[in-house]
């Protein structure tokens, strides 16, 4: 069929800010949908709320709105958009259809309740990709149930209720443990696993106040049966396809999004996979999918009574999802773009396949491969959370390897994540090797299966220790050993290893884990194959023919290093690659290709592996004879020169989506300057490894090793083709993961572009940078360094207590906190010392500055880029962003406004001048983010970072200027001036980025902020006004503020005067305060009507928690003296997150909270796209000449 020509304006929903369950994939969805609507001919309305994204470039869509994704926002832009077009001006038509597929679970219930409210029917709006109907058929469990069962499929005993009664009456049939699944939800919002009646009444309460239409659904346990996915599209002539087959390692009871999962499966018959691919295909039809993708899930019981093969259907999702990343990333096939093609009309056999250009998209891919997934989790950031893996959804990221066996892929995903790990053992963490070094050393005799000994925390049974006196766990008790298998978590693969190296069988681990024997032996294989390793005691001594089978598993070179030169730096990393290189061990590369190679591939997608016949050293006699390049290896190069680009890795809380938007302009912008583009990652949710985002993809972990071995590809050494050389590689936009490299790359002869590293070094060395300080006359709190206890001690006696204690080389604000006294130092810079990516890395300590307000501002500079011609060299303020939060707060957890909302110009003008001083000294050539703090006006510098920022993306939407890729251009030869570029500055609105944070997946964890950073992800509400501004940022992060009812206000003694007006402001408004003790005493005595409340440990009633209960209060203001969930403020704070009432934890957001409120009372709030305020800008003569913008790349 050919596309729709009754359509002409389509909206596209997004998915909002990332969080746990919905991440950057939708970015990458989402940009595909956009961009391929845009190619056909259609205009696109966009709306997300995450200023982060490449989709919300306004190159990407004809209008950008960043605003609430809610039914209500969504109805006030459908409303303006048609009205524009009824008052016909210029290029503007009324929505006629909106395609809701492509964002994600939000986007899906925004576009349902649209329908369900009748604003799609009123306004004649037609949904693409998914009808309601099918929508609520897919979503709606008992009607799935139903459908399955018609059809002749078994689904795990289960019913759908709507009460907790209903519930409990059910599981009287099924007993315990039992699922419980919501409907309508992201990431298995609230479901889990209940084993006991209590977490039962629990999880199925929390549940029915997560789904959208107050449904669970009780699923009889399956936990231990194998767990696998199918990627479906089908179009409207029903050509149905499986992209690809997804195997999960961890068996039924962890999250899909939780689990390490392989493509394509492994351990299926044929006529198995056949059964389950029938059944997919029958699914989708009955469910009526016919536009688009959707992920069906089923579990397989490994050990049927009868024998005979028994499968189960578990769910499916009737849109993209972070699954069809993965899976796009797996084969190459571009799922996302094929839906938004096929919702408008076109059909399987009418496309064809992007990867060869030639085959039709009705081809299934094939992959002569293995790609492994692996979560990132972030439970550091939250040591309270309960660590064990269940139907919730836990982790933040992930990363994706690919390799020839499941053995390499794994090695390789598992130094992808990023974790100080280079692979399943042998590097610094691994303790079977520290003990066997420990008895070498001692010259002991271990057995290494000990009887049944109870664990004694980190003690070590055997009495072992370090070279520095710490102990050693090992072997590891037998108890511990057998619940870090049977109980899922994040490490429990290490684990595994760890029982094959005590003797375990793979029959005795799989009844504990239910991993699938094939995976186990699998990984036992590995195990062995160390022993043969650890028979060679140097370097040197390992003949030619190991080391390469030791490649060909996945070993790494850091592995190799730690195992024969005793540690893992840059310096012996690289003599591991020095003597490799010498025996003429070094990787091809190969195509992803979607078909396997049975035809060629026009996309260059690649990844690594080790082959026979392509470089592999024959060595006779101690000769050394070089192997030459062969037919083997699949790379094509140019003569162009490239720019390397390395990307962030797996997404965690302190490195994200903003980092890979950056490296996406870097990439735009290379191709722009006409260098071939190559990016380095191994995030498969990003936008940055589409295959089409760079002119080069290498989807490869970044680590050291890998990164050279590309570079070393590119440059062509050793190989009949000698151009194409690397100009240069930028390590500044993929935040710390590629900052950690720099000073290998460095070491290996790369050379970086952009600052220098002499100039990041400088800015983190504090001696230096506090000399730099002194002599440009900027000041900074009272501060030392510390590479011990001791050390930290006697500075902060020096400077005085509270400080601020931070390692450094980190990113988030890792290890960071303030601490009060001498035990909280204690405390904490033991564990802040082990925090760094690097050894010997001095922890930093601040005087902590009180109540002082914090601003960020990033800066673009271009000194290093000039040459002779210094005169011309200049750095530009790209934003100055005040925080909403009082300094204390990370600044990725605070809001923040841009313009400044409260402080004086003359103070503002005197930040962006030292923001000029300080790029100038360190010579800067790119992107610079400074953290200032503000007390009485006086300005201290905490912190500057010659990097990209998270708020790069924000500032960039704002103020309608493509900073990441000027930023980029100058750090690849351009100059400012060439590029026209200047300072500009929001003219007659605000923007404010708010955090967006995980707490409700965390019960127990206490909502408290610090110097930590704990937010997932961000929104920005965009308005004439700073209130409204505000407004909208809650509103898109999730908390809707109330209008009227109940507030309840507890703070600490320091925040009592600032209360005082924002409570007047919303008494004024009629809303009813309620407070304990001393806070009602002082609001009463200002005159503020106050119900004075019981503290919660007094036991009288009705309680705080009793009003929120009831819905009596609608606020909470709590700032917090004490932490810890059972305290009465932990108690309180806990409530708010279960109720989703609003919480406010600082007294400058009561202040911002207090004016938004009033403001939503005075007046309707509306919306505006980014073009609008784009106008506004052009009116005030402040908007950045065209010349340095960055190239539309709509066409695909």
């Amino acid at each position: 069929m050919p596309k729709r020509t009754d359509i002409k304006t389509i909206l596209v929903i997004g998915s909002g800010p990332i969080v746990i369950g919905q991440g950057c994939e939708f970015d990458y969805s989402g940009t595909q949908a956009c961009r391929t609507l845009k190619a056909e001919g259609y205009r696109v309305v966009l709306v997300n709320s995450n200023p982060a994204t490449i989709m919300t470039d306004p190159q990407f869509s004809d209008r950008t709105y960043i605003e609430p994704i809610t039914p209500e926002a969504v109805r006030k832009i459908i409303i303006n958009e048609n009205s524009r077009a009824a008052r016909g001006e210029p290029d503007s038509f009324r929505i006629d259809a909106i395609l809701p597929t492509l964002g994600g679970q939000t986007a899906l219930n925004t576009a349902c309740a649209l329908w369900d409210n009748g604003t799609l029917k009123e306004f004649e709006i037609a949904m693409i990709g998914a009808n309601r109907e099918v929508i609520h058929r897919a979503e709606d469990r008992q009607i799935f149930k139903e459908i399955c069962e018609k059809i002749g499929l078994k689904l795990p005993k289960a019913k759908t209720v709507n009460t907790l009664k209903d519930a409990e009456e059910f599981l009287k049939e099924i007993g315990l443990p039992a699922i419980i699944r919501p409907a309508f939800t992201l990431g298995g919002t609230g479901g889990g696993i209940a084993y006991n009646l209590d977490e039962y009444r629990d999880i199925v309460s929390r549940g029915l106040a997560a789904s959208m239409i107050t449904q669970v659904q009780i699923d009889q346990s399956v936990i231990g049966w194998k767990e696998y996915e199918l990627e479906v599209v089908r179009d409207r002539k029903d050509n149905c396809i499986i992209v690809c087959g997804i195997e999960n390692i961890d068996a039924m009871g962890v999250h899909t999004g939780d689990s390490i999962t392989v493509a394509p499966i492994q351990t299926l018959t044929d006529k198995e996979y056949q059964a389950m691919r029938d059944a997919a295909l029958a699914v989708m039809r009955a469910v009526g999918v016919e536009t688009g993708g959707s992920n069906v899930q089923f579990a397989v019981n490994p050990a049927p009574k009868d024998g005979k093969f028994e499968m189960v259907v578990v769910e499916m999702n009737p849109r993209v999802s972070r699954s069809s990343a993965l899976a796009s990333k797996a084969t190459g096939f571009p799922i996302a773009k094929i839906a938004a093609k096929l919702a408008i009309g076109y059909t399987l056999d009418e496309l064809k396949n992007d990867i060869t250009g030639t085959t039709s998209a009705c081809f299934e891919p094939a992959i002569d491969y293995v790609v492994t997934k692996m979560p990132r989790w972030t439970f550091e950031k939250f040591p309270e959370a309960d660590e064990t893996l269940t139907t919730q959804m836990k982790s933040v990221g992930e990363a994706m390897a690919i390799g020839r066996t499941f053995k390499e892929s794994v090695q390789k995903v598992i130094r992808s994540m990023d974790v100080k790990r280079f692979g399943l053992g042998l590097d610094r963490n691994d303790k079977w090797l520290a003990a066997m070094r420990a008895v070498e050393r001692e010259q002991l005799v271990l057995d290494v299966t000990p009887g049944a000994k109870p664990g004694t925390g980190t003690e070590s049974p055997t009495g072992l220790r370090t070279a520095d006196g710490s102990p050693i766990e090992w072997p590891i008790p037998l108890d511990k050993l057998a619940r870090k298998l049977a109980v899922p978590s994040q490490g429990r693969l290490y684990y595994v290893r760890y029982a094959f190296k005590m003797g375990w069988t793979i029959e005795k681990i799989k009844g504990l884990s239910h991993i699938d024997p094939w995976f186990l032996d699998q990984i036992k294989q590995l195990v062995e194959f160390e022993d043969v390793l650890s028979s060679f005691r140097n370097l040197k001594d390992v003949p030619a023919e190991t080391l390469f089978q030791a490649k060909q598993l996945g070993y790494s070179d850091a592995q190799l290093a730690n195992l024969y030169l005793g540690k893992i730096t840059p310096e012996t990393i690289l003599q591991v690659r020095t003597r490799r290189v010498e025996l003429g061990i070094e990787p091809v590369y190969k195509l992803v290709d979607t078909c396997a190679a049975e035809f060629e591939a026009i996309t260059p997608y690649y990844y690594s592996t080790y082959e026979k016949g392509a470089k592999h050293l024959v060595a006779t006699a101690g000769a050394k004879q070089q192997a030459e390049w062969t037919g083997d290896d699949e790379v094509r190069l140019t003569d162009r020169k490239k720019v390397v680009i390395l990307g962030g890795g797996p997404n965690r809380i302190g490195q994200g989506i903003e980092f890979d938007y950056c490296c996406v302009h870097a990439a735009f912008a290379a191709k722009e300057l006409n260098f071939e583009s190559v990016m380095i990652n191994s995030n498969p949710e990003t936008v940055s490894t589409d295959y089409d985002t760079s002119d080069l993809l290498f989807f490869e972990p970044l680590t050291l090793e890998d990164t050279l071995n590309v570079i070393e590809r590119l440059n062509g050494q050793r190989m009949t083709n000698a151009g194409g050389k690397v100009h240069g590689v930028i390590v500044q936009f993929g935040g710390q993961t590629p900052l950690n490299l720099a000073k290998g790359l460095v070491a290996a002869g790369v050379p970086l572009i952009g600052t220098s590293l002499d100039s990041i070094d400088l800015a983190e060395d504090r001696k230096r940078f506090d000399a730099l300080l002194e002599r440009v006359g900027v000041s900074r709190p009272a501060s030392g360094t510390a590479l011990s206890l001791e050390e930290a001690l006697v500075v902060a006696a020096r400077i005085g207590y509270p400080v601020l204690v931070r390692p450094s080389y980190v990113l988030g604000g890792r290890g960071m906190e303030i601490c009060s006294d001498e035990k909280a130092l204690k405390h904490f810079v033991t564990n802040a010392l082990g925090v760094s990516e690097f050894d010997d890395a001095p922890v930093l300590i601040d005087k902590f500055l009180g109540s002082a307000i914090e601003v960020d501002v990033d800066v673009v500079a271009d000194f290093a880029t000039t040459g002779s011609h210094r005169a011309e060299a200049r750095a530009l303020v790209s934003g100055l962003m005040e925080h909403i939060e009082h300094a204390g707060i990370h600044s990725g957890d605070s809001a923040c406004s841009l313009p400044s909302y409260s402080l004086p110009k003359k103070v503002t003008e005197r930040i962006k001048e030292i923001g000029r001083t300080l790029a100038r000294e360190l010579r800067v050539c790119g992107l610079m983010n400074i953290q200032c703090a503000v007390k009485d006006d006086e300005i201290y510098i905490l912190e500057v970072n010659p990097r990209a920022s998270r708020t790069v993306p924000f500032v960039s939407k704002t103020v309608h200027v493509p900073w990441p890729a000027i930023a980029a251009k100058v750090m690849m030869g351009r100059t400012l001036a060439d590029l026209g570029a200047r300072e500009v500055e929001p003219h007659g609105y605000f923007s404010v980025k708010e955090s967006v944070f995980p707490f409700s997946k965390f019960p127990g964890v206490d909502v408290i902020l610090g110097p930590e950073m704990r937010s997932t992800g961000e929104v920005m509400g965009i308005d004439t006004t700073f209130p409204i501004a505000f407004a909208k940022s809650q509103i898109a992060g999730g908390t809707k503020l109330p209008t009227s009812g109940g507030v309840f206000v507890s703070v600490r003694d320091d925040d009592k005067q600032a209360i005082i007006e924002p409570m007047r402001t919303l008494v004024n408004f009629g809303f009813t305060v309620y407070a304990t003790g001393g806070t009602a005493e002082l609001l009463t005595s200002a005159g503020i009507k106050t119900t004075t409340l019981q503290k919660i440990g007094t036991g009288a009633r009705p309680n705080v928690i009793d009003l929120m209960s009831n819905g009596e209060v609608g606020l909470i203001i709590n700032t917090p003296t004490k932490t810890g969930h059972l305290t009465d403020e932990g108690k309180i704070r806990a409530t708010a997150v279960r109720l989703n009432t609003p919480l406010i934890s600082t007294a400058a957001a009561a202040a911002a909270t207090a004016r938004a409120i009033a403001a939503m009372r005075e007046k309707e709030w509306g919306v505006a796209a980014l073009q609008d305020y784009r106008k506004m800008q052009e009116k005030a003569g402040a908007i950045i000449e065209p010349v340095v913008r960055s190239r539309v790349t709509a066409g695909v």
